[in-house]
């Protein structure tokens, strides 16, 4: 049976082609409002190193342990001379900012303007306002000699895969992964070692990318390790 031609008379489009190009046309000005963001968060990032970024949930209220845990390493980090860099918001990254300012230690806050939940945490002391999320994550990444990972939701494990595909693909420095609470994260690495690997679909080997503490003191060790390891390789870098 022979295949009915189909016709070549172009649909009608479900948007105007005036309303398209009128859109497209402000891509090309997104362009710097995206270098704006990347010059601010160069310029006032620049001069702060050592730090070490610290992810967790906004969630987590004040009483809680994974608050506890969060003020606990902001200032164990802040009295090594590291300074912090969370997220900016409430709940963990508020713990964490909360630690550093009590020590008198740089405390930096990269927050994203969102409709609901994110808002300063008034213990940063320098902040940054995004509008680009991918903007901010390389603010995390290039600034940071550490990764610290609190019990958090979505937004903390996007953070914490993106940080460790990064080292597994040598895209960043061979820097600590820490992740802290081995009652929350236990789970998912259970996970990991079980069904993701037995599918082939990662290395045993990139089970060691990351560390499992349960303590501000190990977590803290382990950041000063990887730093001094960090200044044994390259001095200038760091």
């Amino acid at each position: 049976r022979a295949a009915t031609p189909r016709s070549t008379h172009p649909r009608e489009a479900p948007i105007a082609r005036e309303t398209v190009k009128e859109f497209r046309s402000k891509d090309t000005w997104t362009i710097f409002r995206i270098m704006a963001e990347f010059v601010e968060g160069f310029e006032t990032l620049g001069p702060i190193w050592p730090a070490v970024s610290v992810f967790g949930g906004a969630r987590a209220p004040v009483d809680s342990e994974t608050y506890r845990l969060g003020r606990e390493i902001g200032r164990s980090l802040g009295r090594e001379g590291f300074a912090v860099i969370t997220g900016g918001g409430p709940g963990a990254m508020e713990a964490a900012n909360r630690g550093a300012h009590e020590v008198e230690a740089p405390s930096i806050g990269l927050n994203i303007k969102l409709p609901f939940e994110q808002h300063d945490n008034g213990y940063a002391d320098t902040a940054i306002h995004f509008d680009y999320f991918f903007v901010r994550k390389v603010m995390f990444v290039k600034y940071a000699c550490a990764f610290v990972m609190l019990p958090g939701g979505f937004g903390t494990l996007d953070e914490m895969f993106e940080c460790l595909t990064l080292k597994q693909t040598g895209k960043c420095r061979d820097i600590p992964v820490i992740l802290v609470g081995s009652d929350y994260w236990s789970g998912l690495i259970g996970w990991l070692e079980t069904r993701v690997l037995e599918m082939g679909m990662i290395a045993k080997k990139d089970l060691k990318l990351f560390s499992l503490v349960d303590s501000s003191e190990e977590a803290c060790r382990l950041v000063k390790e990887g730093w001094e390891r960090m200044r044994q390789e390259s001095p200038e870098g760091a």
